[in-house]
């Protein structure tokens, strides 16, 4: 049980939800970083990058993410039952180094599912020595988590430099846009990427919460309002609420004829409780606006107006416009229960993209029993898309697990390794209950795939029957690592 100090406060929630990321501190001693900098020197120079054998390779990075203050952190975002994900890397940057491009990471080759505006992905990225702005820092770009399109965010601002002395981190968003500065020194620096996922729906808040309603303030303006909005009720675990709607004509107006931020600021006012018909076509129109954080708006907006938007959402999600479809997902993931029934009929649907968004909008919203077997139904879709969504999504839907753990057993069993990625996570998060997938677990710890290997090993591990664990054990046994055997050392 980690000491409620060192767990976040209300105004760092807003800033991380607002944001997509917090500058930490850890309180360990400086000749901990200068060790863990000395060791990864040694082990680049003599083996090259160990990639996601960074840990074993420097195993004094454990005593940086069992630091109380990232503890809390991660606790904070992710709920106190997270994990450690298989994936971590040193990022090296060398002296006289030109920096790298603004990116948004990929899930490690698998870019094709609709990404998580709710937090079940975070990173922490960890410096063993002093980053300034001359030895190249990571750049974030503020509030970049939600944008798909790198010129969503250019119209906002320009990365900043995350600075600090050895031993700071950062919380990361999974999907901030960051980069690498150029290094002007003769030094090399080097950074320690991380990841961590959630295991468990939030049902009450993680943080030291003091207060029920969004925050708000610390200059952030209200540019995606209603999204931060959902994003705070989701943490608390509670269903989503918004101001009333309000606008009425000018603001349709502004919405289909004014600049971007008018534009913006138009979405915000229509959406929400009380909207009227016009205000809901408007908003459905939006959803193809050129503009994606307009179509951000739109969606969550729609969202925000609940079971009165619902039927323009669903039928959203079939647009020609691809874009229409994605951002009407997360708006009906918004609605929560006022949009599941209708999310359980699209789950039939013709087209591909209703399926492929409906299951996405079920999981991401953690629809329960009810919603379980439409989606455990799509297993066997012909669809690629539908497949991948449907198996994502088992693992935070709640409940009916005789419908679901059959379905992700067959998915795990699937030609797409990223549908077998996915189906071994759900599996991992469905926890004790995926028990009678246990074989199909075992054998999927011979999967081409690395991370379907390793989340295998996460489910096994959760499941805890004496099986699960001698499978694991066993495995376990063969792959370990030894962290001081190297080229000039092997026995």
């Amino acid at each position: 049980m980690i000491d409620p100090k060192y767990l976040l406060s209300d105004e760092q929630m807003r800033d991380y939800i607002a944001n997509g990321y917090l500058v930490l501190d850890t309180s360990l001693p400086a000749a901990l970083h200068e060790e863990i900098y000395r060791r990864t020197s040694e082990v680049l120079e003599k083996e090259g990058n160990p990639g996601n054998n960074i840990l074993p390779r420097v195993p004094q990075l454990r005593q940086v993410f069992e630091d109380p203050s990232l503890r809390g952190a991660l606790t904070s975002v992710l709920g106190p039952d997270y994990i450690m994900h298989s994936h971590r890397h040193c990022h090296v940057n060398r002296g006289g180094s030109d920096g790298g491009g603004t990116h948004k990471d990929s899930y490690w080759g698998f870019n094709r599912l609709p990404r998580n505006h709710r937090t079940r992905w975070a990173m922490l990225f960890y410096y063993p020595q002093d980053v300034t702005i001359a030895n190249g820092p990571t750049g974030v770009v503020p509030g970049s988590q939600n944008y798909m399109a790198k010129e969503s965010w250019e119209t906002a601002g320009e990365a900043e430099p995350c600075l600090g002395a050895a031993g700071t981190a950062v919380l990361v968003h999974f999907d901030l846009w960051h980069r690498a500065f150029p290094n002007h020194t003769d030094d090399t620096r080097f950074m320690m990427k991380f990841q961590f996922t959630r295991m468990s729906e939030p049902a009450a808040p993680t943080w030291r919460s003091e207060r029920r309603d969004w925050p708000g303030g610390n200059g952030l303006g209200n540019r995606h309002d209603a999204m931060w909005r959902s994003a705070w009720s989701w943490h608390r675990g509670e269903p989503f609420e918004a101001p009333a709607a309000g606008g009425g004509a000018e603001a349709i107006d502004r919405l289909r004829g004014g600049d971007l931020e008018e534009r913006l600021d138009a979405a915000t006012a229509l959406g929400g409780p009380g909207a009227s018909a016009a205000g809901v076509a408007a908003l459905r129109d939006a959803l193809r606006d050129e503009a994606e954080p307009v179509r951000l708006n739109a969606g969550y907006g729609l969202g925000a107006a609940g079971e009165d938007a619902v039927d323009a959402l669903v039928d959203a999600l079939d647009d020609e416009a691809e874009a229409a479809g994605l951002n009407a997902a997360y708006g009906l993931a918004a609605a929560g229960g006022a949009a599941e029934p209708a999310l359980i009929e699209a789950c039939g649907a013709a087209s591909d993209s209703s399926r492929g968004y409906a299951a996405f909008a079920l999981g991401e919203m953690g629809a329960g029993p009810d919603a379980v077997e439409a989606v455990a139904g799509l297993a066997g879709d012909s669809s690629e898309l539908v497949r991948r969504n449907a198996a994502d999504a088992l693992g935070t839907m709640r409940g009916r697990p005789e419908a679901a753990v059959p379905a992700l057993q067959e998915l795990l069993a699937d030609e797409d390794a990223q549908v077998r990625f996915d189906a071994a996570y759900a599996l991992a998060r469905r926890g004790p209950e995926a028990a009678p997938a246990t074989e199909a677990l075992v054998a999927a710890l011979d999967d081409g795939n690395r991370y379907v290997r390793n989340h295998s090993v996460e489910a096994l591990q959760r499941i805890g029957t004496p099986r699960a664990r001698e499978a694991l054990y066993d495995f376990l046994t063969i792959s370990r690592w030894c962290p001081i055997t190297n080229r000039d050392s092997t026995f």
